[in-house]
């Protein structure tokens, strides 16, 4: 990257765009800070998800922040993301599978974009302005909302695509059993949400020993419910990015792609 595009950067911030299953939140972010420069601009994540469909969203939304000029932009996909390749599609257009999405979204919004998995993006941007902030060792991101998203990350290295919320545990898929969508959909309450979850962090604790977990998603607005209910040896902290994670992970990554 040249000492101008730099200084662009500095002063307009990089493009970091999330795509959600109901949403697609873009917004420039100073990579000193971590915070938005402008408000997050949000359009409807089209109906099935098709790529050109979501390709056309992401164009529309860096044309709505022209002070990021030519510079990269990072966007998050919500599935394994490999050199560019997007490689599952668990909530959106089979289309995905194999599609050199990197290459798509470049095309259309003729800049060049930088792809990763949303777990992901949420957790380097923790780990750098966040919850893990100067946290050595093992941190381990879990995103409970309509899914269970995951990030691993060594002294501050993302390990990518670890997609920990399919492990099985006691014969079942945890994801559909301990995820925020499950509390709803069997209303459970706040205590019997968190015994399941404290056995699905027991079980990562066994696999990995982490020496933190930070938990996001949608229900990381609710620490005050949660927390007491979670009952490990691993010390634990709310997201403190919460919605702008994603955000602001893709664009710290596509910087540093770019240099």
């Amino acid at each position: 990257m040249t000492k101008q595009a730099k200084k662009s950067d500095a002063l307009h911030g990089v493009l970091g765009i999330d795509i959600g299953g109901s949403g697609i939140k873009g917004a420039p972010v100073d990579l000193k800070t971590g915070k938005l420069l402008s408000e997050r601009v949000r359009i409807p994540t089209p109906e099935g998800a098709k790529p050109e469909d979501v390709a056309a969203v992401v164009a529309q939304l860096a044309a709505q922040f022209p002070q990021t000029g030519t510079g990269p932009i990072g966007v998050t996909f919500p599935g394994i993301v490999r050199g560019g390749l997007t490689l599952s599609a668990a909530n959106v257009d089979k289309g995905w599978i194999g599609l050199d999405a990197d290459a798509l979204f470049t095309r259309a919004a003729g800049r060049p974009v930088s792809l990763l998995n949303d777990a992901d993006a949420a957790g380097v941007a923790e780990a750098r302005y966040g919850a893990g902030a100067d946290v050595k060792g093992v941190v381990m991101l879990l995103a409970f909302g309509t899914g269970i998203g995951s990030a691993l990350m060594n002294d501050g290295v993302l390990v990518p695509n670890t997609e920990l919320g399919h492990l099985e545990l006691s014969g079942r898929e945890v994801e559909p059993w301990a995820s925020g969508a499950a509390k709803d959909r069997e209303d459970l309450s706040w205590k019997a949400w968190g015994k399941r979850v404290t056995e699905y962090l027991e079980y990562l604790e066994r696999l990995f020993s982490p020496d933190l977990f930070i938990i996001g998603g949608g229900l990381s607005k609710k620490s005050d419910k949660w927390m007491e209910h979670l009952a490990v040896k691993t010390p634990i902290k709310p997201a403190a990015l919460q919605n702008e994670a994603g955000i602001v992970g893709a664009a710290l990554t596509a910087s540093e792609r770019q240099d």
